[in-house]
């Protein structure tokens, strides 16, 4: 039992660090998606021709 506890116990760090690793580049990943979603709605609002003012006379 002494064995498995020591093992389980050497496995902590690893896990932490790897749980660590998963959550910072899962948030750099979701970022990076809405950084591209924001860029690419900004490139189609400036990229279309402003729209037509028509004013009414009369």
């Amino acid at each position: 039992m002494d064995q498995v506890q020591a093992i389980l116990i050497g496995l902590v760090p690893s896990l932490g660090i790897g749980f660590l690793f998963y959550k910072i580049m899962r948030a750099i990943i979701e970022g990076d998606r809405n950084e591209r979603l924001a860029h690419s709605q900004w490139e189609a609002a400036h990229a279309a021709p402003p729209e037509a003012k028509t004013t009414q006379q009369g």
